[in-house]
């Protein structure tokens, strides 16, 4: 006779759980570095292979990610600004990942306060970055 076993429980479906900041944080905190590990590989291979390509090769690098003839190139200007994005989305996330594991946070209105700053701490970085950047200083 075989041996009958309780039905064992299910965990809870995606449904059920209640989406708020720190989730999408947490989730971000992945997406922004994986992004700019492979985006940032990518164009590091690139400009190797443009520095290695010679003289023309590397202009012709250089002009997509600078002003072009007198003209922004809005293609470089919008991964820069990405992957700077990403950078101090990533830092804000794990500076808070890091907080959150030595037992701080852990309050439902703290750690929302804690995840909403770190999309108020990763735009204001970036348009200060951006904005020091075209400056000219």
């Amino acid at each position: 006779m075989a041996l009958q076993r309780k039905p064992r429980p299910l965990s809870p479906h995606l449904s059920i759980w209640k989406w708020g900041p720190h989730m999408l944080v947490s989730i971000l905190h992945r997406v922004t570095g994986d992004g700019m590990a492979l985006v940032g590989i990518a164009l590091f291979t690139w400009w190797l292979a443009a520095l290695a390509g010679g003289e023309a090769s590397y202009a012709a690098f250089i002009d997509i990610f600078t002003y072009a003839n007198g003209r922004l190139n809005a293609l470089g200007y919008l991964f820069g600004i990405g992957l700077t994005f990403a950078f101090f989305q990533h830092l804000a996330s794990g500076i808070r990942h890091f907080v959150l594991d030595t037992g701080a946070g852990y309050e439902l209105k703290g750690n929302k306060l804690g995840a909403q700053a770190t999309f108020f701490v990763s735009i204001l970085a970036t348009a200060g970055y951006w904005a020091f950047l075209l400056s000219g200083n």
